[in-house]
């Protein structure tokens, strides 16, 4: 398809979905023409809740396996209607997606061909890549010894978390990486022995902090940077800390109680910065860490030149929009998803790997190159809709189809129009919206899902009986013997069974923390209730002179604008309406470092 051509100025549109205008600058153009796609009919908020729509990242479902007809699990539900197999046989060569192909109806709806072919075509369960003993684990890659471990890579005998990468022996935390013995912590880097602690680098032995860097043995303390024995950043000797720590029992869950609600409400009374990261260069959105010009962006490490894109946090990527989860060496990829391992030139296409190239519209790939609108198949190159064809046929027919999709667009049911260049329709998301990454950033009842046709489902619970109930495991883990690990018990929130594993039992001993009265999913959520949403907001920074504009922080140093208010605007992830003290990156700096 020929590119339109444009004299690349700032435009004005209006989402299709939401019906709200938002900008297209200049440097998008740019992207765009070099990717030789049309400018997106969606704003960035809706193009990322629908790529997200179809990524189950922690919810796993009991289906028949479409070949042996045995009973496995998968994150696709049997609602989804798709063929289920293992991983294992679907990687195997006793079948070939080749056989479903089909011919191009150029009467019909380009999307909805494709639609029916996903349909048509074997689906593995789930994703994993190189794993050593660490069952229930899942879109995750080379962990050895790990359980229930999701979206993480390259960690060894850690225990329920979601994107925990190159971590060993830690337990119940969310995006950590190059960490050892932590727990429910949030956003950490090359930390050691850290617990219920968030956005902390090259640190260890902290308690309950926030935004350190280079600290040891603190509790309770925000935006230090290489300190010790300090709490509530007030500093002790290391005796003094010591016995202050012994008095707070912290190895009761009474004590981890008091203490958090303590030290949340101190962080509260400290600036945030208006970027969550470190190390980055021209570039702005939430956790963004060792980036370069990343703009608009979510849960981003060790990147560069991308724009409007979330979870990447395996790094070395490059060159990219809108492309959502995993990366490690990705470049020129636009509207992706689940996407990775070397892949290059990728477009509208998702869970495609590894070494992947020039694929549009392609599902489930393997080592493929140079595919339009294909399902499942590997090792292949010049297919459409999973029939081969030859080089000169194939690069003869793809602009055509392009064209032909201006022409005839696949329609929803909502009546948005999908030409080429849009993503996949919403409403084909395959697991139920309540059980996406979606469901997080853009939460909707389930009467909304269900009257905008996105679908819902409900994971059926197991049966089980409880033998013991969370309010009655003794309050201090040197009061709990190994038995515990043989109890079903009820969880003090959610009143879900759980239990406590063998391994999580002995982890907990050695840190002397407590037994959790909550499962594992509630522990969960609560963490990631403390994280930012995937919005941004422009606001300006509320560094006042000698304080913040509430007064509520007094400035330790005098700021280059002296006592007049600093006046600096951004974008940054924190919301107006809430409690945090937001200060722009030079005057956090001031006092901070």
């Amino acid at each position: 398809m020929k590119q339109e051509t444009r004299n690349m100025k700032q435009e004005t549109k209006n989402c299709q979905n939401c019906k709200k205008d938002f900008t297209i600058e200049p440097e998008d153009f740019n992207f765009y023409k070099k990717m030789q796609v049309p400018p997106p009919t969606f704003c960035p908020m809706c193009r990322a809740q629908r790529r997200t729509a179809f990524r189950n990242e922690r919810k796993l479902f009991k289906v028949i396996d479409a070949f042996t007809s045995k009973e496995i699990f998968s994150t696709y539900p049997t609602e989804s209607g798709r063929k289920i197999i293992s991983r294992d046989t679907w990687l195997g060569d006793n079948w070939d997606a080749m056989e479903y192909e089909q011919d191009i109806d150029f009467s019909r709806p380009f999307l909805e061909q494709l639609h029916e072919l996903e349909m048509k075509v074997p689906m593995y369960n789930f994703n994993v890549i190189g794993m050593i003993a660490s069952p229930y684990s899942f879109n995750a890659s080379r962990l050895k010894n790990c359980y229930l471990l999701c979206n993480s890579n390259e960690s060894e005998d850690c225990m329920y978390g979601n994107a925990v990468d190159s971590c060993k022996d830690c337990v119940d935390n969310s995006h950590i990486s190059h960490s050892e013995r932590c727990y429910e912590s949030f956003w950490l880097t090359k930390c050691y022995q850290c617990y219920f602690t968030q956005r902390c680098e090259d640190s260890r032995n902290l308690w309950l902090c926030r935004g350190c860097v280079g600290c040891n043995d603190c509790f309770g303390c925000a935006n230090l940077v290489n300190a010790s024995y300090r709490i509530f950043n007030k500093q002790y000797t290391k005796d003094e800390y010591e016995k202050e720590l012994k008095k707070m029992q912290l190895h009761t869950v009474s004590g981890v109680i008091a203490a958090r609600t303590k030290a949340r409400a101190f962080w509260d009374t400290f600036p945030v910065k208006s970027i969550q990261g470190i190390k980055n260069y021209n570039s702005y959105g939430s956790y963004i860490t060792n980036c370069r010009n990343v703009k608009d962006s979510y849960l981003v490490r060790e990147s560069e030149n991308m724009r409007y894109c979330q979870y990447m946090q395996v790094p070395r990527n490059k060159d990219n929009y809108d492309v959502t989860n995993w990366g490690e060496y990705i470049e020129l990829c636009y509207e992706t998803l689940e996407c990775g391992n070397n892949a290059y030139n990728l477009k509208l296409s998702r869970n495609c790997w590894p070494t992947c190239r020039n694929l549009e519209y392609c599902v489930h790939l393997f080592s493929s190159a140079d595919c339009f609108g294909c399902v499942g198949l590997k090792k292949k190159q010049y297919c459409i809709l999973n029939k081969q064809y030859t080089k000169e046929e194939y690069e003869a027919l793809v602009p055509k189809i392009k064209k032909y999709m201006e022409e005839i667009p696949y329609i929803d049911s909502r009546g948005i129009v999908y030409k080429y260049g849009e993503f996949f329709p919403l409403e084909w998301c395959p697991f139920g919206y309540n059980n996406t990454l979606a469901s997080q950033h853009f939460p909707l009842s389930k009467g909304e899902t269900l009257k905008n046709n996105f679908g819902w489902v409900e994971a059926p619970r197991g049966e089980y009986k409880i033998t013991v109930q969370a309010a009655d495991i003794p309050d201090a883990i040197n009061n709990i013997t190994e038995k515990i690990t043989d109890e079903i018990i009820e969880c003090a929130n959610c009143k879900n069974p759980y239990r406590i594993m063998q391994n999580e039992y002995i982890f907990l001993k050695k840190e002397n923390l407590p037994i959790p009265k909550i499962c594992s999913e509630c522990r969960h959520e609560r963490r990631i209730s403390d994280r930012l949403k995937i919005f941004l907001y422009n606001r300006s920074c509320m560094c006042a002179g000698t304080s913040d504009e509430t007064g509520k922080y007094k400035n330790t140093v005098s700021h280059n604008h002296k006592e007049y208010p600093c006046g600096e605007t951004f974008k940054t992830g924190y919301a107006p309406d809430r409690p945090e003290i937001v200060y722009c990156e030079k005057c956090y700096q001031q006092e901070v470092y």
